[in-house]
């Protein structure tokens, strides 16, 4: 590992601090080196302000003059809540600034860069590009493809349940898969799930046990917004945002009952009785979020998976078998051939407990 690659690697561990906490912005690392030795660490503060550049910068005072920057994304260019962090790094004379993947927002998309040598300043770019792109997919998602990146997570039986015929589903893994989910939970901005999983289990969907300070959003997706108004969701959702994506034809009192709850309301399209998914991730990015945690049900794990959404599948596999007559861990598809079949690809598979966690990333169709 050369000099720019251990200092990137070491600006990317600071920038996943921010994971799941500074939507809508990327979360960002930045180490500023003077003489060998590092002077200077930020990383983007919950809500996306301030960005990693000036807190490193504040950090090193003079000793950034002359000095090395390695930031994990472009410095920005234009004036938003804050001045431009491209600006910032210039004012403190920095000799020479390393980045790890270009911002694709319009308004920065090289710009940031381009103000930095127009300034003499020297500019690298492109170290450890990939795994800044993987870390910040959220933000690339949302920027690029109009949705946040989502992650479906399924736990289920041996042969693919996650409730009997009866819908008894507590617990079908054991609490070492749970707590594993709770610690994905905590690294993305909101964990969703569909109205009938709200409406038969009644969930929290809050990080537990871990010691967090702040808690994801909690999406809920109910086209006619028919959720119990004494749930936990309705009953906290002054205290952790609750977002409810319903359709256009919901009644207008229930609209204003969960507004009043604290809840945000997401109009949203739908199609052949049902919301459209695609149109819920459009309505989830221009909130703001960039990394979904989707928890199910059933039909809505369906419907992502259908509509080609899934960006990454976290698996639980329980080594419990309960059957035909259980639920599927996926709604009905339509596949007829397994060429049209969605694929994914494994990354990796371990023991959690007494479960199995597997994870896989959007592969290859055919």
């Amino acid at each position: 590992m050369n000099v720019d690659t251990r200092y990137m690697a070491m600006a990317l561990s600071l920038g996943r601090r921010g994971w799941g906490r500074t939507w809508p912005n990327p979360a960002v690392g930045c180490v500023i080196v003077n003489g060998g030795r590092v002077v200077g660490r930020g990383w983007t503060q919950p809500g996306g302000r301030p960005h990693a550049e000036p807190l490193a910068l504040a950090q090193a005072a003079d000793r950034a003059r002359g000095a090395d920057v390695y930031v994990t994304l472009e410095p920005c260019a234009h004036h938003g809540q804050t001045p431009p962090c491209a600006q910032a790094l210039i004012d403190a004379g920095v000799a020479r600034v390393v980045i790890a993947a270009q911002d694709p927002d319009p308004r920065v998309n090289g710009r940031g860069q381009q103000m930095l040598r127009d300034a003499g300043i020297a500019v690298e770019t492109g170290v450890l590009e990939s795994r800044a792109l993987d870390d910040n997919a959220g933000f690339f998602a949302r920027v690029e493809l109009d949705r946040p990146f989502v992650t479906l997570k399924l736990a289920s039986s041996f042969d693919g349940r996650i409730a009997t015929g009866t819908g008894e589903s507590k617990w079908i893994t054991g609490p070492d898969a749970r707590r594993f989910v709770h610690a994905l939970r905590a690294r993305h901005d909101a964990v969703m799930v569909g109205g009938g999983t709200a409406r038969k289990d009644d969930p929290s969907l809050t990080v537990r046990d871990l010691g967090v300070a702040s808690q994801p959003a909690r999406v809920v997706v109910s086209r006619r917004l028919d959720l119990p108004l004494l749930s936990t969701l309705a009953r906290t959702a002054k205290d952790t945002p609750v977002i409810v994506c319903h359709g256009h034809d919901a009644d207008a009192t229930l609209i204003k009952t969960w507004q009043d709850l604290g809840a945000t309301l997401l109009p949203c399209a739908a199609t052949g009785g049902q919301l459209d998914a695609r149109d819920i991730l459009r309505q989830l990015a221009m909130h703001g979020l960039t990394r979904v945690f989707c928890e199910g049900g059933s039909a809505l794990a369906a419907s992502l998976i259908e509509a080609d959404l899934v960006d990454v599948l976290v698996g639980f596999t329980a080594g419990v078998v309960i059957g035909a007559e259980g639920l599927p861990s996926v709604g009905a598809l339509g596949v007829n051939r397994l060429a049209q079949a969605a694929r994914f690809d494994l990354v990796q598979s371990h023991p959690v407990g007494g479960d199995v966690a597997h994870i896989w990333r959007r592969g290859m169709q055919g």
